[in-house]
């Protein structure tokens, strides 16, 4: 099995609701976020990839375009803005242009993620 893995950044605000009130993400706040997106191959096209990279600049421009610099609340129309929620959603826009695609992972810092893997 091929994979192959591309990595995009983007900062952008949110607040996830339904927390204690003294929750610290409760509270509008925001994060440098990283999104990885994988994709498997059993098989090569004929010229030697599972995806070509460059096609991949489709989700850079998404991200750029959709979510950077932008209040997550706002974009995904709820307050249900975890890590978790971020990586199927994006997972899902993925997923409808790649087939190879097997999970997006999201960070929120260098110590954080959460993965989206069917």
């Amino acid at each position: 099995m091929y994979t192959i893995c591309k990595r995009f950044a983007f900062s952008a605000s949110h607040v996830i609701g339904g927390l204690a009130p003294d929750h610290p993400c409760g509270r509008l706040h925001g994060h440098n976020y990283q999104v990885e997106v994988n994709l498997q191959s059993s098989a090569l096209d004929d010229t030697g990839f599972v995806r070509d990279f460059h096609e991949l600049a489709a989700l850079k421009q998404f991200i750029d375009g959709t979510l950077d610099h932008k209040h997550l609340n706002d974009v995904l129309g709820h307050d249900r803005t975890t890590t978790e929620v971020i990586c199927k959603w994006l997972y899902d826009w993925c997923k409808t242009r790649w087939p190879e695609v097997t999970a997006v992972r999201v960070s929120e810092t260098p110590n954080t993620w959460a993965e989206y893997r069917p």
